[in-house]
This record gives C-alpha cells, structure tokens and sequence, in this order.
C-alpha cells in the first residue's frame, strides 16, 4: 500500500534549494567588471529595448487612466477603458459592489453607471433575438 506524503514530508524529505534573491538578477556590475566587445552591445540593446518597452507600458497605462474619468468622454467609453485597465467587464447584476468602485474611477453617478448597464443588457437581448 502507498502512502501519500503531505507537503512538510516531503519537503523534510526533498529540501529545496536556496534560491539567490531575485534582484542578484537584475544587478548592474561594476564598469570595470562589465564585458565588452558585440556581446555587451547585445546586452545593452536589450536592456535598452527593455527599458523602452516599460516606459511605453506605462505610458499607455497613464493613457487608459486619463481615458478612464476624461470628462469629454461617454460613460461607455469612460467604462470600458476602466475595463481594459484592469481586464474585468463590469458585472451585469445591479447591486454588485464592484460598480461603486467604477463609478468612483470612472468619475460617473451610480445612477450612470447602471444606465450602462442596462444599455448593454438591451444590447444584448437583441443580439439573441
């Protein structure tokens, strides 16, 4: 017969290694201890790209913000930017809480919101038809 071990049996019995602490990975050496010659230009370039990549990520997040309670903007638009900002669709039941907290971020009434929603569930209920 087989015995199943729980977790603290097994790791008693496989010790994980110690791991170094992430950061280690991301240190920068010191000039004089840094390669050079075309692997370091690799490197450059793609610490660069990377850097670059983040700083456009950002950017484009900052953009969904401002998006997302931009005045000029319809309570659709202003919705589903919230949306696409943390990659949820807003609940269709009525009273659920997370509405407050899009109303809150979107700069709308609660009353505006679930106007919202209830455009969408017409839209909806014709799409079936």
């Amino acid at each position: 017969m087989r015995r199943v071990l729980c977790a603290n049996e097994v790791s008693a019995v496989f010790p994980m290694p110690e791991e170094p602490p992430v950061t280690a990975i991301f240190t920068m050496s010191p000039p004089e201890r840094r390669p050079s010659g075309p692997s370091a230009d690799l490197l450059l370039d793609y610490r660069e790209r990377r850097e670059l990549e983040a700083l456009e990520r950002e950017a484009v997040k900052r953009q969904e913000h401002a998006e997302q309670s931009a005045a000029q903007n319809s309570a659709d638009t202003r919705i589903r930017a919230w949306e696409r900002l943390h990659q949820l669709r807003m609940p269709s039941i009525p009273l659920h809480p997370v509405l407050e907290v899009i109303a809150a971020a979107t700069q709308l009434s609660l009353a505006e919101v679930h106007d919202e929603q209830r455009i969408r569930a017409a839209r909806r209920a014709s799409a079936n038809v």
